[in-house]
């Protein structure tokens, strides 16, 4: 699926090419980035400074943690950086220069993304300035026990939008040890949803903002729609299952782009959008797949009752000594 970066030099959101080049400063604070992107899937967020031993973005990457599914990265080189990105909510830490299994030992595997960036099948680090020697494979499963899933960017072609070698990234993706995330070069919707297919997430950023892409078309293009054209949305507060509803192709993308909680009613057989009458509307926090892509998980955040009939969730019976029993009211 979909991994929206966010690289932060000096605060803002930039995009590099071949980590060297600058070639562009988004406008948009990495702020509201973050609680965008995140409709659509994790998100990657870089300290470039930090990377590359010339600043440091740590207070703004904890942040970030805050408000979306954060995979941190980017100079993460001691015990304490690590350690308060993940009180600060962090699900993932990118690790490359100090991924080392003495290092690593001291983190949760599971919660750990090696970096295995290569120039010619050879690991760079130190933000990509300096080639360690040793062979990706090598080094991907040296340092496997310690980790729970890799990234591998293609550095020569990141930046570049030449499209992603699909050969390449099915060979590697058989041949690594866990979970991969590929990187460098996406130029199309086309290039990551080929990669899902095969089982693995994109981490995309130079053609995201440059608009070569719709990061809520391809969301909906990497789904089976086939196997479920209507497709079950259970959707949540964080907190408790507020409803059951089912989305279309149509009615997925413009919840993603709008950030909305919208639907498609069987009942009325059209697109719904949730609270357009009642006023109790739902923002779009995030939008989750599950294994096989045929079912979604939405997170919401709910204004007044979800349920028609003015409880909090739909869900509010429940069975007590072999009946069923109301166990929420309406709310006042």
């Amino acid at each position: 699926m979909l991994v929206c970066s966010i690289d932060i030099m000096n605060g803002a959101a930039v995009q590099l090419r071949q980590g060297k080049e600058h070639v562009l400063t988004s406008p948009t604070p990495p702020l509201e980035l973050a609680r965008e992107f995140n409709r659509y899937g994790e998100v990657a967020v870089i300290d470039l400074d930090a990377a590359l031993g010339k600043g440091d973005n740590l207070e703004l990457l904890c942040e970030l943690c805050r408000v979306a599914d954060v995979r941190a990265g980017g100079g993460i080189r001691d015990l304490d950086r690590a350690k308060r990105l993940l009180r600060a909510g962090a699900r993932q830490l990118i690790i490359g220069t100090a991924a080392t299994p003495e290092f690593l030992a001291k983190l949760p595997a599971e919660r750990v993304s090696v970096a295995i960036d290569h120039v010619g099948g050879k690991v760079v680090d130190h933000g990509w300035t300096a080639s360690t020697g040793e062979d990706l494979l090598t080094r991907a499963n040296r340092l496997a026990p310690h980790c729970g899933a890799f990234l591998c960017t293609f550095v020569e072609d990141e930046g570049g939008m030449q499209g992603l070698n699909l050969t390449e990234v099915e060979r590697l993706g058989r041949e690594l040890p866990h979970p991969v995330t590929f990187a460098g070069g996406v130029r199309s919707a086309q290039d990551v949803v080929g990669v899902s297919r095969l089982g693995h997430d994109v981490q995309v950023g130079m053609a995201l903002y440059t608009g070569a892409l719709s990061p809520a078309s391809v969301v909906v293009d990497c789904l089976d729609w086939e196997k479920c054209p209507q497709m079950p949305t259970v959707v949540s507060d964080g907190k408790q299952v507020l409803m059951l509803a089912y989305s279309t192709p149509e009615s997925l993308a413009r919840a993603l782009s709008e950030g909305k909680g919208i639907y498609f009613s069987r009942s009325r057989n059209q697109l719904w959008e949730k609270g357009l009458s009642s006023g109790h509307t739902q923002r779009l926090v995030s939008c989750r797949t599950d294994c096989d892509r045929d079912a979604l998980l939405a997170l919401v955040e709910q204004t007044g009752p979800a349920c028609h009939t003015g409880r909090r969730s739909c869900f509010y019976t429940a069975l007590r000594d072999g009946a069923e029993a109301v166990i929420s009211e309406p709310l006042g």
